[in-house]
């Protein structure tokens, strides 16, 4: 069998692979790059191909796909946060410190 054959997963394992490449594309992923990790993640999860002889499954490992879901969602999440921070109105130390280059102590004057 030659190094890269898929002839010896499940098509549960084909659609688990499928499924995790999509989701790499849909963030940017290269699409070589993501069918590498998609199959990679399937390994790590289920321990190979599965096709061979009944009765020797063995217990499925989600936690590769709970970490990689738990960093693309810090990702997005700090993103927004720092989209929010640069939008926001300055600091009162920023405006503070522009007001003392302008010269003005802070109180205004009657006239």
């Amino acid at each position: 069998m030659p190094r890269g054959d898929k002839s010896s997963y499940t098509d549960k394992q084909k659609r688990q692979a499928e499924h995790i490449e999509e989701g790499y594309e849909d963030r940017g992923v290269t699409e070589g790059e993501a069918e590498r990790r998609a199959w990679a993640t399937v390994n790590k999860e289920t321990g190979g191909g599965k096709k061979s002889g009944s009765g020797r499954g063995k217990r499925v490992n989600k936690a590769p796909s709970r970490k990689g879901g738990r960093k693309g969602g810090r990702a997005a999440a700090a993103s927004r946060r720092t989209a929010a921070r640069k939008s926001a109105s300055p600091s009162s130390s920023t405006r503070r410190s522009s007001a003392r280059k302008r010269g003005s102590s802070g109180l205004r004057k009657k006239r």
